[in-house]
């Protein structure tokens, strides 16, 4: 695999494929969390206004999970964490994900535009408050002191992700655009490829296996991302 010469701006994708191997399950795996739930009775504002209690112990039910002790940051991710941190240039990840793996294995330049799983926001003022515990309909706001305003950080359907034209930016930026581990088959993020492209971006794709999106990259490394992405990473750091 050739890596373009006289790289200074990366933009990495990261979708539901990296965090699988840390044991995190997707609404897509048998038996996973979003299994025997409508996904709409607990992903939209809809539902939760339908049900708050179904909805709070969902993402209870995640967030928990998030922190079992065997949940850890994967090879894929320490090495995107490394690209940062030898990099001469700027890596940006733009994230799908709604965990912290990124950022526990050392990464720090983060844009979660679907949110963040141990965060919640007032539905009031729109304050974003840390939460490692349970969240529920008696939980007192941290700014307004009310109970019920709280709902997850979550970017639920229907709702505009976050970021966007900070990442349409750096996708003009960019002279290098990956997509690790991510179906493309959900706008707005389908559209980054071809973004970064239009800016004259070298662009690749890895995951598992080839996906809708495939043709439209200039290269790609099919595998588990545990063990392509840290080779991707040591190509882009060879001399």
């Amino acid at each position: 695999m050739i890596i373009p010469n006289n790289i200074k701006n990366i933009v990495i994708l990261t979708g539901a494929g990296i965090s699988a191997e840390s044991g995190i399950k997707t609404f897509r795996d048998h038996g996973g969390l979003w299994e025997n739930y409508d996904i709409m009775d607990v992903a939209s504002v809809e539902g939760f206004n339908k049900d708050p209690k179904l909805v709070y112990e969902f993402y209870n039910a995640r967030r928990a999970q998030l922190q079992k002790p065997e949940i850890s940051p994967n090879a894929a991710h320490l090495a995107l964490a490394e690209l940062e941190k030898k990099f001469k240039g700027r890596v940006t990840i733009v994230t799908q994900n709604v965990d912290n793996l990124h950022e526990r294995a050392g990464s720090h330049n983060i844009l979660h535009m679907h949110g963040e799983l141990l965060k919640m926001r007032c539905t009031k003022s729109l304050k974003v408050f840390a939460i490692t515990g349970e969240l529920n309909q008696s939980t007192v706001c941290p700014c307004c002191k009310v109970v019920g305003n709280l709902r997850p950080n979550i970017v639920w359907f229907g709702e505009v992700p976050n970021g966007l034209s900070e990442i349409d930016q750096l996708l003009r930026e960019c002279d290098l655009f990956i997509s690790i581990g991510t179906s493309g088959e959900v706008y707005p993020a389908a559209s980054f490829v071809m973004a970064a492209k239009q800016s004259g971006a070298h662009t690749l794709e890895q995951n598992l296996s080839p996906t809708k999106l495939s043709r439209e990259f200039d290269s790609q490394f099919t595998g588990s991302a545990s063990i392509e992405v840290p080779r991707l990473v040591k190509l882009i750091l060879s001399p």
